[in-house]
């Protein structure tokens, strides 16, 4: 009795650990569709970026605001006119939010509480057990076993598996920059629900 009921459990275990795997994967599917269908210009470098992002956040801590403040202010004269939404979650998971500039430009809000909110969002990333080169292959595999309509080529998947390996950044693709002139910034899930997605709504 007590054999046949470890060996219940054991196998309801791993009909969870299955079920997870199906939800996440239909996640990934769900969120690179939406990507390419957004994006239509963009590669399966532009797809790392997205999911990159959603893993690491902004990036490493800000220690000297004034000179992130100034960076912003930059790039918000270069930043090009931008009549899509004014944020997007990032990755599948919803972990990270990138909000685009022109929700400065338009009065949504405020340089400066964009900058609070990416400077807080950098210094909190939340740590994360799994390693990113397992997670990316599995994204990938996704994306080749549904047959999603991402552009790559060998090289560009053999490029992006090396960074993922080191856990390396990428830029977004030439025909992305090219075709969408982004401009934006991260800022983690919660924050972005109690600062600013009130005043982007509006």
């Amino acid at each position: 009795m007590k054999k046949l009921l470890v060996m219940c459990m054991a196998m309801m275990a791993m009909g969870f650990a299955a079920c997870s795997e199906d939800i996440e994967s239909k996640q990934i599917e769900n969120a690179v569709k939406a990507l390419v269908s957004q994006y239509p210009e963009a590669t399966l470098q532009d797809v790392y970026k997205s999911f990159y992002q959603e893993r690491f956040g902004p990036g490493h801590m800000i220690p000297n605001v004034e000179n992130a403040r100034n960076y912003l202010m930059s790039e918000m004269e270069q930043a090009a006119e931008n009549s899509g939404a004014y944020y997007e979650p990032t990755g599948s998971e919803g972990r990270y939010v990138r909000i685009y500039l022109n929700a400065v430009s338009d009065g949504k809000i405020s340089a400066e509480q964009l900058l609070d909110a990416f400077v807080e969002s950098a210094n909190h990333v939340a740590p994360r057990t799994d390693k990113w080169a397992e997670q990316w292959s599995k994204i990938v595999n996704v994306i080749e076993e549904k047959q999603l309509p991402v552009a790559a080529n060998d090289e560009l998947k053999e490029l992006l598996k090396t960074c993922s390996e080191q856990d390396e950044a990428v830029h977004h693709s030439e025909s992305y920059e090219k075709a969408y002139r982004p401009h934006y910034r991260i800022v983690e899930h919660n924050i972005f629900e109690k600062q600013l997605k009130g005043h982007l709504e509006k």
